[in-house]
């Protein structure tokens, strides 16, 4: 992934996860917890595709289970937000714009859904039940509409602010800097090239009227 990604993407992540953590785990809404988290993977895959969805959400899943007050195992949302991520990549519009509301938030209903129940599928393999306690229905329906309620103030933000850095203007500038250094480049070539045709024209010249200066001397001493 290039820098500027790599900064973006992190930055974006531990601000979503500071706010995770402080803020939304603690409005005791009922059922689940806005996932602020899942929504900057999914903004972020929309823009960067699936293999750096993947690997966005990787990282951010693995934050989020380091981070306290983590009561799971390490690496469990990783794994989680890794697929979803990838699948959300999949679904990259061309040029990572959006052209209708629709689809980003069909893709962000099903990816509340589906991260939760993938969730609750590998707390269950490694012999956590508290989704069963909870109500797995109660999880996924207001899982869903929390993170509709809140993908549309941020799901659009995160877009423009990865394409914004996608089209860094000091990269065009370099970029184009350095064509216009090629191309000064191949122009000086070509002067020196025709420069120096020029000097072994002259250069001929000068030798065929020193010859023809010699032969008429030689005519005035006969």
């Amino acid at each position: 992934m290039r820098f500027n990604r790599i900064l973006l993407s992190a930055t974006l992540v531990v601000v979503a996860l500071v706010i995770q953590v402080s803020v939304l785990a603690r409005l005791q809404l009922p059922g689940a917890v806005p996932d602020l988290i899942l929504l900057v993977v999914l903004a972020l895959a929309f823009v960067y595709g699936h293999v750096g969805g993947a690997l966005i959400g990787f990282g951010a899943g693995l934050l989020s289970d380091l981070a306290p007050p983590a009561d799971h195992a390490a690496g469990r949302y990783a794994l989680v937000l890794c697929v979803i991520g990838y699948l959300a990549g999949l679904a990259r519009p061309e040029k990572g714009q959006m052209r209708s509301a629709f689809a980003p938030m069909a893709v962000v209903v099903a990816a509340a859904l589906g991260s939760t129940l993938l969730y609750a599928g590998v707390g269950a393999l490694v012999g956590d039940t508290a989704a069963r306690h909870v109500g797995l229905a109660g999880l996924l329906f207001t899982a869903a509409v929390y993170d509709l309620l809140l993908a549309p103030f941020t799901v659009p933000l995160i877009m423009f602010l990865a394409r914004r850095a996608e089209n860094d203007p000091l990269a065009e500038t370099q970029s184009s800097g350095g064509a216009d250094v090629a191309a000064g480049w191949s122009s000086t070539g070509t002067g020196l090239r025709i420069g120096s045709q020029r000097g072994v024209l002259r250069l001929r010249a000068a030798r065929n009227r020193a010859a023809r200066a010699g032969r008429i001397k030689g005519v005035k001493r006969l």
